[in-house]
C-alpha cells in the first residue's frame, strides 16, 4: 500500500531554496523510498546510497573526485556514513554559487539516520547551505489521507461543536501509525520485526555517531524510557536503575534521541523565577516500538489497564503532534507545562510570536471541568497569547468547556 508523505511538499520547497537539503529521521522511516519517488518524478536526480559497499568506499577513498563524478542534481542515501563528504560538499556548493548564482540551489538531496543537527562536526560545514528536515515513521494523518490540519484548527480556524461519526479507529491509528514496512504486519511479524531493528540500530548503527563500551546498556535503558513514557525525566534515577553514573546515561539518553528512537519534550516557561518544574518529559517516537519493548498487547493493555494504557495514549499523542510539526505550515515548538504544585498541561505548542495552545490527553470516553484545571493555570499565566485549551479524549463529542477551551475526541488529530 502506497501512502503519500506529507512532508514531500517542504522537500521541494526546500530544494527551491537551499543548494543542500538534508532529510534525517529513523532507519527504516520511508527516506529511501521517498527521495527516490522524488527522483522518478518531481526531481529527477541521480541516486547513490552508502548502504552499498563499493559507493561507501568510492566515496571514503575520496569525496572530491567521487562527488565530481555526478555534474548533476544527486541523492546520497545515509551520507552520514561517509563524514569527510560534508567538507567536500561545502566546497563544490561555494564554487556553484560563484559560477551560477541562479542555478546554485536544488543541487543535493541528502538523507541519513542520525540527527545531524546533534553532530555539529558535520551540519557546521553546511551552515547557511543547508536545510534540515526529519522524516518520522508514518502518523495518522498520512494513513488517513493526509489533510487533516489540526494544528491550524488548534492556532486559527478552532473547533465547533457537534458529534463525529465513523472513520479510522485510535486502536487502528496506534497500531498502524508506525513504520511502512510493518504497519499491516500481524503481531509475529512485527515481533521479529522489531528484534531484528533494535539489534541493528542499537548494536551496529551506533558505532558511526559514538564509541560506546557498554552496548548492553542501551536497551535497558530504552526500555525503562519506554515505562515511563510521559514522566519527568530524572537521569540520576535512571541511572540507579541501571547500575550507571548519572553522566553516563545521560550521554546515552543523548544517543536514543539522535538515533530518532526517543524524543524529549522540553519544559515551558518565560519567567525563570516562576516556580514552574524545569525537567522535560521522555516518550517514545514510535508507541508499538513502546508496547513491543514493555511486552504490551496493545489491546489488553486498554481492556484491562487503564493506567498502563494512558501512558500508551498520551505517548501516541505526543508522536503525533512531533509528525505534524515536521511538516505543518503552523510552525510551533512543542513543550509541557507543570507548576511546582502540579498542575500540569501534558502539551503546549508555541508559536514563534508567542501564541501558544495547550492540550491536555484523557484516555477517558467523558471529561468533566476539572480536566481543565491545568490548562485554566497556564492560560491565566500567559493572557491574550492563550489561544486554545484543548482536552483530547476518546468520546466522539466536540464540547466547548468555557472561554478558548474545548473537549476534543482525539480523531481530531486526522481528520
Amino acid at each position: 500500500m502506497f501512502v503519500k508523505r506529507c512532508l514531500t511538499q517542504n522537500i521541494l520547497e526546500a530544494l527551491a531554496s537551499f543548494p543542500v537539503v538534508f532529510v534525517n529521521g529513523p532507519r527504516q522511516a520511508g527516506k529511501s523510498t521517498l527521495v527516490q519517488m522524488l527522483a522518478r518524478k518531481a526531481w529527477p536526480a541521480a541516486y547513490v546510497t552508502f548502504d552499498e559497499a563499493s559507493q561507501l568506499g568510492a566515496a571514503q577513498a575520496n569525496p572530491e573526485s567521487f562527488l565530481r563524478g555526478y555534474e548533476n542534481r544527486l541523492i546520497l542515501d545515509e551520507v552520514q556514513m561517509v563524514p569527510d563528504l560534508f567538507r567536500t560538499l561545502k566546497m563544490l556548493v561555494d564554487e556553484s554559487r560563484l559560477s551560477r548564482k541562479h542555478r546554485a540551489n536544488g543541487r543535493y538531496l541528502l538523507t541519513g539516520s542520525a540527527a545531524i543537527l546533534a553532530l555539529p562536526q558535520l551540519s557546521s560545514a553546511l551552515v547557511g547551505r543547508m536545510d534540515v528536515l526529519t522524516l518520522y515513521p508514518l502518523s495518522a494523518v498520512e494513513l488517513a489521507g493526509g489533510r487533516a490540519n489540526f494544528l491550524g484548527r488548534l492556532f486559527d480556524a478552532g473547533f465547533k461543536a457537534g458529534k463525529l461519526t465513523g472513520g479510522k479507529t485510535l486502536m487502528e491509528m496506534i497500531r498502524r501509525a508506525t513504520f511502512p514496512e510493518i504497519m499491516d504486519a500481524d503481531d509475529q511479524v512485527r515481533y521479529r520485526w522489531y528484534e531484528s531493528y533494535l539489534t541493528t540500530i542499537l548494536q551496529r548503527e551506533v558505532h558511526q555517531i559514538a564509541d560506546i563500551a557498554k552496548l548492553g546498556v542501551l536497551p535497558n535503558l530504552l526500555r525503562v524510557l519506554a515505562s515511563r513514557a510521559g514522566s519527568l525525566i530524572n537521569d540520576a534515577d535512571l541511572a540507579r536503575s541501571l547500575g550507571q553514573n548519572a553522566v553516563t546515561t545521560k550521554n546515552y539518553r543523548k544517543l536514543l534521541r539522535m538515533l530518532f528512537l526517543t524524543v524529549d519534550v522540553p519544559p515551558w516557561f518565560r519567567n525563570i523565577g516562576k516556580r514552574l518544574v524545569k525537567a522535560p518529559k521522555g516518550y517514545l517516537i514510535d508507541t508499538s516500538l513502546l508496547c513491543h519493548v514493555q511486552g504490551y498487547v496493545l489491546e489488553d493493555v486498554a481492556q484491562k489497564s487503564p493506567h498502563l494504557f494512558g501512558s500508551i495514549f498520551e505517548n501516541f499523542v505526543a508522536s503525533e503532534l512531533v509528525k505534524q510539526l515536521a511538516w505543518s505550515s503552523s510552525r510551533a515548538q512543542l513543550f509541557h507545562f507543570r507548576t511546582s504544585d502540579n498542575k500540569e498541561v501534558d502539551f503546549v505548542l508555541e508559536q514563534p510570536g508567542g501564541r501558544l495552545a495547550g492540550i491536555e490527553v484523557k484516555a477517558r470516553d467523558v471529561v468533566s471541568i476539572d480536566d481543565f484545571n491545568g490548562l485554566k493555570e497556564l492560560q491565566s499565566k500567559t493572557g491574550e497569547d492563550f489561544v486554545r485549551g484543548v482536552v483530547l479524549y476518546r468520546g466522539r463529542s466536540i464540547i466547548p468547556f468555557g472561554d478558548k477551551l474545548w473537549a476534543v475526541p482525539v480523531e481530531v488529530l486526522w481528520r
